[in-house]
């Protein structure tokens, strides 16, 4: 079965083909990030507009990548990102697959972005199957139409940079259920029990900053730039883990639940207690450690518990996904304290968002009855747990 994966919760207009939820036929990524610098962080309003006028290019782009047309031949599902994100960002993903369901008379299935991350580690991602658009702001401001270098009719349209991504992962055929899922991503931080695709128990979960949000501010601080993740990791990489005394927030309370909140105000403490930002930036020697101090608390905190919660569960399978996921230094470290677990890391063109993860869950979720699939909506604040409640199997633990 092959299922159109369409994705737009956030600032990445997404596409693609998988399957039987597993083989990614294509997989298109029209990345906003230059849209949004000027800005230093996601503009909803910008957002949205970026989605309006790149997400039927990117869908055809798909569509052709995979051997198919406009007609959808080949398509036997379409699967959307319903929540949560940006209302705005998401009702265009959401209009778009409900259209196209209409049009082709396909059935609609509705995904949760939390567990679309999930599934990516059962994505099989063969080289060249990937491809990225950065799309390009029009001075500073309103984005410019990409130029598609398969669609000749876009001639003239702006300008994009146009570049394939891959990479190998720790992931494929090879994993299984059940596992721990410890998804880290710009909004949210979550361990969750995978048991089977409709059997999921959700642990912990973001008490107020998630990790992603957290290095963002952190960057911000420090007069980094955007996007702040990955400014911050490359000077972690540099610096001394133990130039900065840093707290470990709720490490030893909240049962599985995060929160970096706390973590922020304490490199703000930092950088104050340093003499300012100004003087802090002209020692390199010192912005490092502390990018470093900041990094390792956060790991620590994220695998500390994720390792208490593989020990209490008896699982031996752990996936590392989300956009942050991304990040080396979390990548290196999981890596270095799970030597017992079978780990699994996507390929970072997967730890992003995108949308071979929302096909892959796509396909093995129920699709929506027509008049249901003719009235679903975009939520923005979608709870985990109750985004599969009619499918059975989903519960919040108890602890």
């Amino acid at each position: 079965m092959r299922v159109l994966g369409i994705e737009t919760s956030c600032d990445e207009t997404a596409a693609a083909v998988v399957e039987d939820g597993r083989r990614v036929i294509s997989n298109i990524v029209a990345s906003q990030v230059r849209v949004h610098k000027t800005y230093r962080g996601v503009v909803p309003e910008i957002a949205s507009r970026c989605h309006v006028e790149h997400l039927l290019p990117v869908v055809a782009e798909a569509l052709k990548q995979a051997g198919s047309n406009e007609r959808g031949e080949g398509i036997d599902a379409i699967a959307v990102t319903r929540g949560p994100g940006l209302v705005g960002a998401l009702l265009v993903g959401v209009e778009t697959a409900k259209a196209l369901a209409l049009a082709w008379d396909r059935p609609l299935i509705a995904v949760h972005h939390t567990l679309g991350h999930l599934h990516s580690v059962f994505c099989d991602l063969p080289e060249g199957r990937s491809r990225v658009i950065e799309i390009l702001p029009d001075d500073g401001a309103v984005p410019a139409l990409t130029k598609w270098p398969s669609s000749p009719s876009n001639d003239g349209m702006g300008d994009a940079i146009d570049r394939q991504e891959h990479g190998s992962g720790q992931t494929g055929a090879a994993f299984d259920y059940p596992f721990l899922g410890l998804v880290v991503s710009g909004g949210h931080s979550s361990l969750v029990r995978v048991d089977g695709p409709g059997r999921v128990c959700l642990l912990g979960n973001t008490l107020d900053d998630a990790p992603g949000e957290a290095y963002d501010k952190v960057a911000r601080s420090l007069g980094l730039d955007y996007p702040g993740g990955p400014e911050v990791d490359r000077r972690a990489a540099q610096g001394d883990a133990g130039a900065f005394n840093l707290p470990r927030p709720v490490l030893h309370s909240h049962g599985y639940d995060f929160s970096f909140s706390g973590l922020k105000t304490a490199v703000v403490q930092e950088i104050g207690r340093f003499g300012g930002v100004e003087k802090l930036r002209a020692d390199e020697e010192a912005l490092c450690g502390l990018c470093a101090s900041f990094q390792a608390a956060v790991i620590d905190v994220l695998l500390t518990k994720t390792r208490r919660a593989l020990k209490k569960q008896r699982l031996k399978r752990l996936a590392v996904v989300g956009g942050v996921a991304c990040n080396q230094g979390l990548r290196t470290e999981a890596v270095s304290r799970f030597k017992d677990a079978h780990l699994a890391i996507p390929s970072p063109i997967l730890c992003t968002d995108n949308a071979a993860m929302i096909a892959a869950a796509g396909a093995h979720l129920e699709p929506l009855e027509k008049e249901e699939a003719l009235r679903l909506d975009a939520r923005a604040g979608w709870a985990l747990a109750p985004a599969a409640e009619r499918r059975g199997g989903w519960t919040r633990s108890t602890r």
